[in-house]
Parts: structure tokens; sequence; C-alpha cells
């Protein structure tokens, strides 16, 4: 058992949604939101991409196993975040409708020292 594998849950958790920030920090977005908590659920990144607003929800897993890290995001954890997303919108007084937005997801797969980072730019 290597020290990594002693984090809990949470802490894997904290560790690759930071790890998908600084990456898509690197890749010219910026960070609105980390965390963000509504009665739907949580998103875990909100960011922006020039005047899009970015929902990214970020995905970890040890191996391709069961279908990896990017078919973990199922179709009513889609809607879980469609519905956050709105509630955010409404919270920072943006209108949903007119606010150019995309879900992302971030998807961290193998050894959590180095993981192999896939952008899914659009994903739903």
């Amino acid at each position: 058992m290597s020290w990594i594998d002693k984090f809990t849950t949470k802490a894997k958790g904290d560790m690759t949604e930071h790890m998908a920030a600084t990456y898509l920090q690197q890749q010219g977005l910026s960070i609105l939101s980390k965390n963000f908590h509504s009665r739907h659920g949580e998103i875990d990144l909100i960011m922006q991409e020039n005047d899009i607003i970015v929902f990214v929800e970020v995905k970890y897993r040890k191996s391709a196993g069961y279908g990896g890290a990017i078919s973990a995001v199922s179709a009513k954890k889609q809607q879980k975040l469609k519905l956050c997303a709105g509630f955010y919108f409404q919270q920072s007084q943006l209108n949903e409708y007119n606010t150019a937005c995309r879900f992302d997801v971030v998807a961290l797969q193998g050894d959590l020292t180095q993981p192999q980072i896939t952008w899914l730019k659009n994903a739903f």
C-alpha cells in the first residue's frame, strides 16, 4: 500500500480538483468558484474562458475498469449539474438564457501522483 492510498476519498477529491483547476488555468481559464453548493448538488469548479462560463465536473478513477472516469458522469449527474448551474446563475444575478456557458468534464485516471488528464469540452 502506497502513501497515496491512505488518503480519504474527500482528500483524493480535493487533490484531483486542485490538479484539474491548475490544468485548466494553464489552458487559459480563470476560476470563478470551487465546490459551489445548491440543494441540487455541487459543481466542482466554475471557471471562465473568455466570455463563457464553464461548469466543470472532475472525476478520478485509478483504472479504466467499469468504464473509467469519463463514464462516471451519468445522465442523472448531468441533470443535477444543470439544475445547480441554474441556481448559480440566479445567485450571480445572471440570465441563464443570455449567458454563454458549457459543461466540461475533466477526467483524471491512473496513478494519483501523475494521472493522465482528459479534458472533454462541452461534454453534455
